[in-house]
């Protein structure tokens, strides 16, 4: 079940992979490390909240950068007001860590659950194409494998993976 759907932004997804890079190169110089977390949001029905960025490819977890001088907890409320509207209510629960040395050297990912909260407004536009709420069990085809792997950690109790 999708809760909005907003065209794919075809431009960005095709600049990406050259803006990504020059990214990559800023964030590196100006961070050293980097860090990101996501969040896990799961609704009464035991959804959980998964968003389509629009240049990224499948579904992922809602999150995105820890920025100098903010905490992981403030980003993770940032971001997840920004990209799905939802609003933490009680301090998010640390899951897990994991290094994402694969995609970008240096960096690392939190990923917090979060069982208390309330939907509004998004308040970033352009980044997320579509958000939705599914059951673990019947996730879309496109869901990523990294999202799928933090999933089967937290409801099916397999250990955490230390990369992403």
């Amino acid at each position: 079940m999708t809760a909005y759907r907003h065209p794919m932004t075809t431009w960005r997804t095709l600049i990406e992979p050259f803006t990504r890079p020059l990214f990559f190169a800023w964030s590196r110089i100006s961070r050293g490390m980097t860090l990101g977390v996501r969040g896990v949001a799961i609704d009464a029905d035991g959804r959980v909240l998964l968003v389509k960025h629009t240049y990224l490819h499948g579904w992922w977890l809602p999150g995105g950068g820890v920025e100098r001088g903010q905490s992981c907890e403030d980003a993770l409320i940032r971001e997840m007001r920004e990209e799905a509207g939802v609003i933490i209510e009680d301090r998010p629960a640390l899951v897990s860590i994991h290094a994402n040395e694969r995609f970008f050297r240096g960096d690392h990912v939190l990923v917090y659950r979060i069982d208390r909260f309330a939907l509004t407004d998004r308040t970033s536009h352009g980044e997320i194409a579509d958000i939705g709420w599914f059951d673990v069990g019947a996730l879309p085809e496109d869901t990523h494998r990294a999202t799928r792997d933090r999933l089967t950690e937290i409801f099916c109790g397999a250990d955490p993976a230390t990369s992403w």
